[in-house]
């Protein structure tokens, strides 16, 4: 088992590295620089630019600028194009803004798909697998801006109340209960939003590895002992039907950047995935590359947790590995 996690350790570190390699690549071979991004500023002189591409090495051959950035990142002295300040305490903060909708909407998808998806498997066919398999192509194909902003109109006519940003104007000075439950506030619709097509899409899968799952011989055969339908279902079927979330489980983690850009842009929600959104248009090469490279090293993490996690529920996979 030892040998088993070091070997995916570090197939993943190396494959790190190359990641990060082509990231650099792709992004500095791109056109645009942050010296053209607005050419007609009165205030930018070919002296001032000149003293951009200095600074932040442009002028230097590709291989040398990958050496450069690397080591300010991991000295922790990388800074963004755009305003000078440190690139990583940026990315922590909106890491941490971003990571309780994360949380949030992970909770909502999971706490809910698997009651739905269990109940429609075992209920082929019947009124609620219709009513849940309609519901489910519907949020999977109405794309969840428009679910965002219906759902914006209609909370902020029927209540008068703001939805929009972290927190409400005005509450700073407000008891911190007060300030607590305006943040929670705040924190359900956008999770809500996040979660409608997880949910669509996991309750549909576990519908399909249950159907799978009861139809073997071994689910037949402690109906056949007598046992009640709640422990064939449970402690049987559904225990066999999990493996394959193991899976899924680890390559949630990249949501955290990749999945919230657009609800955290339709609610001014200031996370990370919004940070990248906004360096991408200002060209901040410091700041894209390295939202990039920790939303890679999220993406390998959550593969090795699943490797790790699959190999304790499955010894297969070890042994044959």
């Amino acid at each position: 088992m030892g040998q088993f996690i070091l070997r995916s350790l570090i197939q993943r570190l190396a494959l790190l590295v190359v990641v990060s390699v082509i990231a650099h690549a792709v992004v500095h071979i791109a056109p645009g620089e942050p010296s053209e991004v607005d050419p007609t500023n009165p205030r930018m002189k070919p002296e001032d630019v000149a003293k951009i591409r200095a600074a932040f090495h442009l002028d230097e051959p590709l291989h040398r600028q990958y050496v450069y950035w690397m080591r300010d990142l991991v000295s922790g002295n990388l800074r963004s194009f755009k305003d000078g300040q440190p690139v990583l305490p940026k990315i922590w903060n909106r890491f941490l803004n971003s990571l309780p909708l994360f949380l949030a909407a992970t909770l909502l998808i999971w706490t809910l798909s698997f009651p739905a998806g269990i109940h429609a498997a075992i209920r082929r066919g019947s009124g609620f697998d219709r009513a849940s398999t309609f519901v489910a192509y519907a949020l999977i194909s109405i794309p969840g801006f428009f679910f965002a902003y219906l759902l914006i109109l209609g909370v902020v006519n029927a209540f008068s109340v703001p939805v929009i940003g972290m927190r409400t104007f005005g509450m700073e000075d407000a008891p911190i209960s007060f300030r607590a439950m305006d943040r929670l506030w705040h924190l359900t619709i956008p999770a809500m939003i996040s979660a409608f097509s997880g949910v669509a899409l996991l309750s549909r899968y576990v519908r399909s590895q249950m159907i799978e799952v009861v139809s073997n011989d071994y689910v037949r055969t402690a109906r056949a002992k007598g046992l009640e339908e709640e422990t064939v279902i449970y402690r049987h079927a559904l225990r066999n039907a999990l493996l394959p979330f193991v899976t899924m489980f680890g390559l949630m983690l990249p949501g955290l950047i990749g999945g919230s850009v657009i609800i955290e842009q339709i609610f001014a929600w200031p996370g990370i995935g919004r940070l990248g959104y906004e360096a991408i248009l200002a060209r901040d090469f410091p700041l894209i590359l390295t939202i990039n490279f920790f939303a890679a090293t999220l993406t390998l993490a959550g593969t090795f947790l699943s490797d790790v996690l699959y190999a304790f529920a499955d010894p297969r996979v070890r042994l044959n590995s």
